[in-house]
């Protein structure tokens, strides 16, 4: 199989080339420039380094979110163009699932955090059985306290994320020694990880076609909760 993996729903902007079980390309940038700037010319390398063409992809990754609303609509309309252009299918990748990829055979539950602001995270948890990643908890949005709060006390827990560097502290406190963070190298979204991931998640039936992609946000946009509280204000 060969795939295509992008994701630009976090603070880096990343795409990888797997081909017949081998990682062929891969890039990653997380300094301060926007996805628009940085994706589809990254695209365009590591199918350029893999010595491959978007028509020899067999199916595109993406990571369908949580995240930046931004970054999630640049990945999602970047994507779609491709995939309508070329024919190909869309395999959604939760943003979150993609980072508890970066820690394969952990024998602690996995939890992804991405900072979402007002002291809340996008979060969910995971474990990897028969090497295979379970869902403990779904994705969603959450306070950092109440999310610390749902683990039971004797469990051990490994974050990843933009959460981390974040909520670093708060989490050592209220969880000492039971809490684990992934080094830097393994933190944050990566397309390699997305790629093994959506090979699994496709021989599983998850591909659909690019019309049908859409982002998985969690909550509203800020401008959409401005728009409400005003339209309740009034």
């Amino acid at each position: 199989m060969k795939l295509l993996a992008v994701d630009s729903s976090g603070l880096t902007a990343t795409a990888a080339v797997y081909a017949d079980g081998v990682i062929r390309a891969s890039a990653s940038v997380n300094n301060k420039k926007t996805h628009s700037q940085t994706l589809l010319p990254m695209i365009e390398r590591v199918l350029d380094e893999a010595e491959f063409t978007i028509d020899d992809m067999d199916a595109v990754a993406v990571g369908e979110g949580p995240g930046s609303f931004t970054g999630l609509r640049i990945g999602a309309a970047t994507v779609k163009g491709l995939c309508l252009a070329a024919k190909k299918p869309v395999i959604p990748v939760s943003s979150l699932a993609m980072m508890a990829y970066n820690m394969p055979f952990a024998d602690k539950l996995i939890c992804p955090i991405m900072d979402a602001r007002r002291n809340q995270v996008y979060a969910a948890v995971y474990r990897f059985a028969d090497d295979e990643i379970i869902t403990v908890k779904e994705p969603l949005a959450v306070g950092i306290d109440e999310l610390l709060e749902s683990f039971e006390d004797d469990v051990e827990v490994i974050f990843v994320g933009d959460g981390v560097p974040v909520f670093k502290e708060v989490i050592k406190e209220h969880m000492g020694e039971r809490a684990y963070f992934a080094p830097a190298h393994l933190l944050l979204q990566n397309a390699s990880a997305a790629a093994v991931y959506a090979v699994y998640l496709y021989d599983r039936g998850a591909a659909v076609d690019a019309v049908d992609f859409a982002p998985v946000y969690l909550r509203l946009s800020q401008a959409e909760r401005e728009r409400l509280e005003r339209e309740r204000s009034r």
